[in-house]
């Protein structure tokens, strides 16, 4: 019996990103809490932006991290999708987010309706300083940006539910 991955179960795959195939390590943690795929933190648990260890094996190899809400504003009515929440680029193999140049500041997620996911994609950079800010974080599209600069299928990615400090619920608003 094979497993659904739980990026293709939460719709990752598919609203956000194309398939691919994880080849590089990705840990993101909150307040020394892991993030799993499709584990819930509570605005309050994600003010500050998490650590972010990349892993590799390549130490010449850079990354770039997207964080981005496919339900913005909500889920059943996402037109600011996809919200850009962070990025972060130029981070060395086997290193992590502090190592790199934060071209967007990390806004902390605060879902007023609904359950939102926040997806964290790594993509492998083709070299240092290659990759720009865009000038917006509303109506950020994840496969666009790759495709700009150039980098391709993602290589790690692991998102978390979140809704709103007192809410619960299923996915709609």
């Amino acid at each position: 019996m094979s497993r659904v991955h739980p990026l293709i179960l939460g719709r990752v795959v598919g609203e956000v990103l194309d398939p691919f195939t994880e080849s590089v390590d990705l840990r993101v943690v909150y307040n020394n809490r892991e993030v799993n795929n499709a584990c819930v933190l509570k605005p309050s648990q994600v003010v500050t932006q998490p650590r972010v260890h990349i892993g590799g094996d390549d130490l010449r190899n850079f990354y770039t991290l997207v964080m981005v809400d496919p339900d913005a504003p909500s889920p059943n009515n996402p037109n600011l999708r996809e919200y850009l929440h962070w990025l972060v680029t130029d981070i060395p193999a086997t290193t992590n987010t502090s190592f790199g140049k934060e071209v967007v500041c990390y806004e902390s997620p605060r879902p007023s309706m609904g359950i939102h996911r926040f997806v964290l994609v790594l993509f492998r950079q083709l070299g240092r300083e290659t990759v720009y800010a865009p000038g917006w974080r509303q109506n950020f599209n994840t496969r666009d940006f790759a495709e700009l600069y150039n980098l391709g299928l993602p290589v790690a990615s692991v998102y978390f539910n979140c809704h709103r400090e007192g809410g619960t619920g299923g996915r709609r608003a």
